[in-house]
C-alpha cells in the first residue's frame, strides 16, 4: 500500500452494489477528485454517502479488495461529477484514488418515477412480444441520442443472435420488475 494512500475502512461489498461509475483523477488541490459516472444521470452517486471501491482491473493498484469511503460532498461539474471525502484530506490521497471502481449499493438509488427504470432493473429481464413469443433476454442497453434501445440476446440454431427494440411507449407495452419480465409490441423478423 503506498504511504500517500489515505488510511481507508476494509469492507464486504454489499450483495447488491452496482458499479456506477471510477475516479478519474484528483481535482484541485484540497483532496477533491473527478469522477466518470456510467450513467448520463448520476443520481445513485448523489444519494449515496457510502461509496465502495475496488481497485482498477488494469494499472496500478494503490489498494486492495474493497474499501468504504464516507464522502462529504459531491456535485456536477462540467460533463462529469466531482466529489470529496472525509479520509482523502489533499491531492496526493485524492491520486491514489486514480482508477478505482466505484459501487454504490443498489437499495441507496432514488426510487424512480413512475415509468422511470434504472438501466441495472432491466438487464436479464425476459421480453417477450403481445402474442406471448419469447424473443430473448435484456442484455445491455444502448443510448442512441433520442432514445434508449433494448439489446436482447436469443438463440437460434445453437448461435446467440441479438435483436434491438427501442425503449419507447410505441413499443414497450408493460415492464413487470417483478415478474422480470418486459411485453412488447414486436415481432422477432423485424
Amino acid at each position: 500500500m503506498s504511504q500517500n494512500f489515505p488510511p481507508l475502512e476494509a469492507a464486504e461489498l454489499p450483495a447488491d452494489a452496482i458499479e456506477v461509475g471510477r475516479i478519474a483523477d484528483a481535482w484541485g488541490i484540497k483532496g477533491w477528485f473527478r469522477v466518470l459516472p456510467y450513467s448520463a444521470t448520476p443520481e445513485a452517486l448523489f444519494s449515496s454517502k457510502r461509496w465502495y471501491l475496488q481497485p482498477a482491473e488494469k494499472g496500478a493498484k494503490t489498494f486492495t479488495g474493497t474499501v468504504r469511503l464516507a464522502i462529504k460532498e459531491a456535485k456536477e461539474h462540467s460533463d462529469s461529477v466531482v466529489a470529496t471525502a472525509h479520509d482523502v484530506p489533499d491531492r496526493n490521497a485524492a491520486e491514489a484514488l486514480k482508477g478505482a471502481r466505484i459501487f454504490v449499493p443498489r437499495s441507496s438509488f432514488p426510487t424512480a418515477a413512475t415509468d422511470e427504470y434504472y438501466w441495472v432493473d432491466l438487464l436479464g429481464l425476459n421480453v417477450v412480444n403481445r402474442e406471448g413469443l419469447a424473443l430473448g433476454v435484456v442484455r445491455d442497453l444502448m443510448h442512441t441520442g433520442p432514445q434508449t434501445v433494448l439489446v436482447i440476446a436469443y438463440e437460434q440454431d445453437g448461435k446467440t443472435l441479438e435483436r434491438m427494440v427501442p425503449f419507447v411507449s410505441a413499443y414497450v407495452d408493460k415492464v413487470d420488475l417483478a415478474g422480470r419480465c418486459i411485453t412488447v409490441d414486436w415481432q422477432p423478423d423485424y
